[in-house]
């Protein structure tokens, strides 16, 4: 099948599957460790199943193994389309695909085990550590060079925005994770103290800003004209938000260690630099959702395009919460409280899963040359994904705001009116609410899932379908 095709898309389709798997398996077990926190019988007294153990399994299966199965699927998607070549390499694409999902294999057994590093959203160890970068580096060269072959002079700027991501995200992999093993699967880092969590913060919202932001950035760029089949609204404005948040975001990091013994200038410069990037992010935000000027008709009608606009919705929103967050008047409110893991998954369900479900949709089409099995389960997905995001993140928001409130809470004689253990009973009801929310946000990548093996049995059992897929 592959050799008949124009483009090399036999490893798009088994990434874009791969992903809906990821976000069913991700999501479970985010909706499990939520329930914990509500209902803590549901560690069932065994080690490798409290939250603890699971949290980051979680983050490491919604970020890198759904997050980097879309972001592999849609960068050699898109770029052999606006480029007009095939990969550069066929089997670098196939090493890229099953390293990756050894390195989520690897992520799924040692986890459980408490084998981590303890840093945020950079648990793995060493060695799976080296293997991310081997692997990362290998998706990178064959996408760099996919575009040195190009057809056309032009380079859309869908690829500025994954080639930005890709080379930051090597950057930034590699040097926070450089350790000192001291033995298979324990290491330490060569950064201590103040300078770890400064290198490590670096990392860990660069990790949001390029990985999470830049590149379905890219995926928006090339998905959002696409599917509604009219031009980007401002090309131009396009490549200022890209220059604008490649120089910019490097410098957030700081403001996620506000009032710690990291040096005040460094969290002034990180929080004055976030309220800067509200101009470029809801630039990019205006020029998707203009693309739709004089066809928001189609909304109506087109559920995958629902999933685009709906996500820069929710990014506009994060990309506004975060450097409000970012004040030290404000932080000194939100930090440490669940308004920050609220504020983190507003921008998760919200912008990254649900862009990442209106493309994977999208491909699924054009990869299978068949329309979905049923539009009406994709327009059901759109909004238990809606519903349930709302749900998840006022429920935190609330807790989050609560939380603080009543930690700086001091009665007349300077004592704290409550305790702490006063504070968790208060948030009980927000935490079944916010495992609510999230069971049906995980409902939605269920019924996603099923449409999508639907969708790929229908186009596996009907003769007209053509190896080569439809024109975008």
């Amino acid at each position: 099948m592959e050799t008949t095709e124009k483009y090399h898309f036999d490893v798009v389709r088994w990434f874009s599957v791969a992903a809906v798997i990821y976000l069913v398996v991700g999501t479970l077990v985010g909706v499990l460790i939520a329930s914990q926190l509500a209902w803590p019988v549901l560690n069932f007294d065994n080690p490798y199943l409290t939250f603890g153990r699971l949290r980051p399994l979680h983050t490491n299966a919604v970020i890198f193994a759904f997050g980097g199965c879309v972001l592999m699927a849609t960068a050699f998607y898109s770029v052999q389309r606006t480029c007009g070549v095939k990969l550069w390499s066929n089997k670098l694409a196939w090493f890229t695909f099953w390293g990756w999902n050894l390195i989520i294999v690897s992520a799924v057994i040692t986890l459980p085990l408490g084998l981590t590093q303890g840093k945020e959203y950079a648990e793995l160890e060493w060695p799976i550590d080296i293997a991310i970068a081997v692997v990362w580096v290998a998706f990178t060269i064959n996408f760099v060079m996919t575009i040195a072959n190009r057809k056309s002079s032009h380079i859309y700027v869908s690829n500025w925005f994954f080639l930005g991501m890709m080379i930051m995200i090597t950057y930034l992999h590699v040097v926070n994770s450089l350790a000192i093993p001291v033995g298979m699967f324990k290491s330490y880092s060569i950064f201590s103290g103040v300078q770890d969590a400064m290198i490590q913060w670096w990392w860990g919202h660069n990790a949001v800003g390029f990985y999470l932001t830049a590149g379905f950035l890219g995926i928006m760029y090339y998905f959002v004209p696409k599917q509604a089949n009219r031009p980007i609204f401002s090309y131009r404005l396009s490549v200022i938000h890209f220059w604008a948040l490649t120089f910019g975001y490097v410098w957030l990091g700081a403001h996620h260690l506000q009032y710690t013994a990291l040096p005040d200038w460094t969290g002034s410069l990180g929080a004055a630099i976030s309220i800067a990037m509200i101009i470029p992010s809801w630039g990019g935000a205006i020029n998707g959702m203009m693309t739709l000027s004089g066809a928001w008709d189609k909304l109506r009608t087109d559920y995958v395009l629902r999933f685009l606009i709906a996500s820069l919705a929710f990014y506009a929103m994060s990309t506004f919460e975060g450097p409000i967050m970012s004040i030290k008047t404000v932080n000194a409110l939100s930090h440490y409280t669940d308004w920050t893991v609220g504020h983190v998954h507003s921008g998760a369900l919200g912008w990254v899963g649900m862009v990442a479900a209106g493309a994977l949709y999208h491909m699924v089409m054009k990869l299978w040359n068949t329309e979905m099995y049923s539009s009406k389960l994709v327009n059901t997905h759109f909004w238990l994904a809606t519903v349930g995001t709302v749900i998840y993140i006022v429920a935190l928001w609330i807790s989050g705001i609560m939380q603080g409130l009543m930690w700086r809470d001091y009665d007349a004689f300077g004592t704290l009116t409550y305790t702490f253990a006063e504070s968790v009973a208060a948030m009980h009801p927000y935490y079944a609410m916010r495992a609510i929310g999230g069971f049906l946000y995980m409902l939605g990548g269920a019924v996603m899932l099923y449409n999508v093996v639907m969708t790929i049995r229908q186009a596996s059992t009907n003769p007209s379908t053509s190896a080569e897929p439809a024109r975008a």
